[in-house]
């Protein structure tokens, strides 16, 4: 009998699996490179990433989430803003109201650590780091906010997301 400790596990999220909001935003493939690209405009959006990984209900088993990688790319025209947020939201029981995810404390690469680095034209692969590393407990729900303000002609293309983790079963 034994079990598995695995620390370098990952899953990759792809475009289709996330939820946009303002804006128009087309599934498009391009040298069979899926993606979803949002169409020029100078106003805001956000992009909810869904983090699903094995939960456990006992401490220390189950997936126990490092660092999300998230690749974009932005053409034409700098954004005004791009900035992500991990939530960790408790699932409510029978009866219950869905309380408010929180918000939790990360560090972003060297490439994106500044707000001019995440705006700039080019293809980007940034990466969040957790400040303090989640064991995903049955009754979580973790996801990506991912928010952006458009310059009048920018355009964002949404690549998919990796997530980085611990597997212990």
């Amino acid at each position: 009998m034994g079990y598995v400790h695995d620390t370098a596990m990952s899953l990759f999220i792809g475009p289709e699996e996330v939820q946009q909001s303002a804006g128009t935003w087309t599934a498009t493939v391009a040298s069979n490179v899926w993606s979803t690209v949002r169409t020029a405009a100078n106003a805001a959006w956000v992009t909810k990433i869904p983090i699903k990984l094995l939960a456990n209900s006992v401490a220390l088993k189950g997936s126990k989430l490092a660092s999300i990688d998230i690749w974009f790319k932005i053409a034409t025209e700098a954004m005004d803003s791009v900035a992500a947020t991990i939530y960790l939201a408790t699932l409510p029981a029978d009866g219950a109201a869905y309380g408010a995810p929180a918000a939790q404390t990360f560090d972003y690469d060297t490439g994106h650590d500044a707000a001019e680095e995440r705006v700039d034209v080019d293809e980007h692969k940034m990466t969040l780091t957790l400040d303090t590393p989640i064991w995903v407990d049955e009754d979580d729900e973790i996801y990506v906010e991912l928010a952006g303000d458009g310059g009048a002609s920018g355009v964002f293309t949404y690549y998919g997301t990796r997530a980085n983790f611990t597997l212990r079963v």
